[in-house]
């Protein structure tokens, strides 16, 4: 692959992130509050009449619509943008770095197995996963922390300056890598590389043997973005939900003062606290964010890269 090449699918993928940051932030917001042990602060007590006419409250589980509602009525709208700035900073290089490593590292990999094989898709995607988890985690740590930085209307909110001096003053450098485990355990989901892979291969087979029939000259059309979307909706679709307890359990280890410590106490920890269905809070939300800003991200990234390959 070229100087040029690499260069591309930087900017692409730089790109498609962004696109796709902004517009899903209030989702990640929500997604966010609600995987956190505070998620609590967001839930109203049901009062229930017992025989004797006491009062007894008890915890409602909360659904999106309702963390949606409370944020709304007590922090705000702007809160539903709160750590948008890390995000932007951090969306585009490591969306970028992940392109140009997949786009190289599948590259040599072709050389080594059958070319474009599920192999090659596979460990290039996790070894593009690797690399961008590991150069960006402090920029989605601060991410998270301002997510879950709940103040009412007319309170002074955290900066992102302001929360990177707090994590150095508790934690020190280590504390930027808290939940990295996680992400770690989270390269599973980059499987949908595959599954992404080979819908769009049978997309673009498809479209070569119609042209062919036609005589016509192969051109992308609004169509072919169309079915790279739902390709790429699909394949995270699908991974996404098998690997999402790793979701709860990076928030968990992110949190400020947190008793969890590692990635298989606190998956431990959640189980014996909280019950199994702890692993999967917030994973509707996750959902409705996910494929939407997945879907616009690849679909981003395949128009600039066909933009400026001319």
């Amino acid at each position: 692959m070229s100087q040029r090449d690499t260069l591309v699918h930087l900017f692409a993928g730089g790109c498609g992130g962004t696109v796709g940051a902004i517009l899903i932030c209030p989702l990640e917001v929500v997604k966010t509050r609600l995987q956190s042990s505070s998620v609590t602060l967001y839930i109203s007590e049901v009062h229930l009449n017992t025989m004797a006419g006491a009062s007894v409250n008890r915890i409602v589980s909360p659904g999106p619509l309702h963390c949606l509602k409370l944020i709304l009525e007590k922090e705000g709208p702007c809160s539903l943008f709160r750590g948008l700035g890390p995000n932007l900073v951090g969306v585009a290089p490591s969306r970028a770095i992940y392109f140009a490593a997949y786009s190289n590292c599948k590259e040599k990999l072709n050389d080594v197995f059958d070319p474009d094989s599920t192999q090659v898709h596979m460990i290039s995607a996790a070894m593009a996963g690797f690399t961008a988890i590991t150069a960006t985690n402090p920029i989605w740590l601060i991410k998270t922390r301002l997510q879950l930085d709940a103040r009412n209307r007319g309170e002074r909110r955290m900066g992102a300056f302001e929360c990177v001096c707090k994590v150095y003053q508790t934690d020190g450098l280590k504390g930027f890598y808290r939940g990295m485990s996680a992400s770690y355990a989270g390269i599973s989901e980059t499987v949908h590389f595959v599954i992404y892979e080979s819908i769009k291969q049978k997309l673009l087979e498809c479209k070569a043997a119609s042209t062919m029939e036609n005589d016509e000259e192969s051109v992308k059309e609004a169509s072919d973005f169309v079915g790279m979307m739902l390709a790429a909706a699909t394949s995270k679709n699908c991974t996404t939900t098998i690997a999402y307890p790793h979701e709860v359990v990076r928030t968990r280890l992110r949190e400020e003062g947190t008793k969890y410590r590692s990635f298989f106490q606190t998956l431990a920890l959640l189980v014996q606290e909280e019950g199994y269905g702890s692993l999967y809070r917030g994973l509707t939300t996750h959902l409705v964010r996910q494929i939407p800003n997945t879907a616009i991200m690849m679909a981003t990234y395949e128009l600039v890269v066909y933009l400026l390959n001319g």
